[in-house]
């Protein structure tokens, strides 16, 4: 059943509001921001939470990430950060952590970091002292792998193989010897 039914949404609107993040404003920092990875609602409350308090939120694709925030009427300032961007932008972010700012950084689907220049930032802002604090949510490799049937109890997300075939042949032979499930 889904939720568009009147039935279910009568009982949704007579729940309490979820309970505040905490009542002290969002701390200086560096968020890392997992995003939905596929239905929109897929969002854990403390994610609306910190995307609606921070300062700037910086963004792989500002359209994708548009949707989102529109979705949920937050109406956070949105800045481009992918990795045609990242190099030049990366100084002016650490400037603005630097004096106290709040920034959030979300990637098109999932945890950010993961197949996108996020890390290079993270890396920068922990060199200079900044508190880095992951906000996690959805997960495409733990989506698939719980969905997989596979044993979970060792796993290793091995990234992205090549587009070539000889490359591809290379990368995966790499593996060929580990024991535990793979997530390419």
């Amino acid at each position: 059943m889904g939720l568009t039914q009147p039935k279910d949404t009568a009982r949704l609107s007579r729940l309490p509001p979820p309970p505040a993040l905490s009542d002290a404003p969002l701390a200086p920092g560096l968020y890392l921001v997992a995003t939905p990875i596929g239905n929109l609602r897929d969002i854990t409350l403390r994610a609306l939470d910190v995307l609606a308090a921070c300062d700037v939120l910086l963004a792989e694709d500002t359209r994708v990430t548009g949707k989102l925030l529109s979705a949920y009427g937050i109406r956070t300032k949105l800045e481009r950060h992918d990795e045609h961007v990242a190099e030049r932008s990366i100084p002016g972010i650490l400037e603005r952590l630097a004096s106290g700012e709040r920034v959030a950084l979300v990637s098109d689907a999932g945890p950010p970091m993961v197949s996108d220049p996020g890390y290079r930032l993270a890396r920068e802002a922990i060199a200079a002292g900044h508190d880095v604090i992951p906000i996690p949510g959805a997960s495409a490799a733990l989506a698939a792998l719980t969905l997989a049937g596979l044993p979970t109890d060792r796993f290793l997300f091995a990234g992205f193989p090549p587009p070539k075939s000889a490359a591809r042949r290379t990368f995966f032979e790499e593996f060929a010897n580990t024991r535990a499930t793979l997530i390419f």
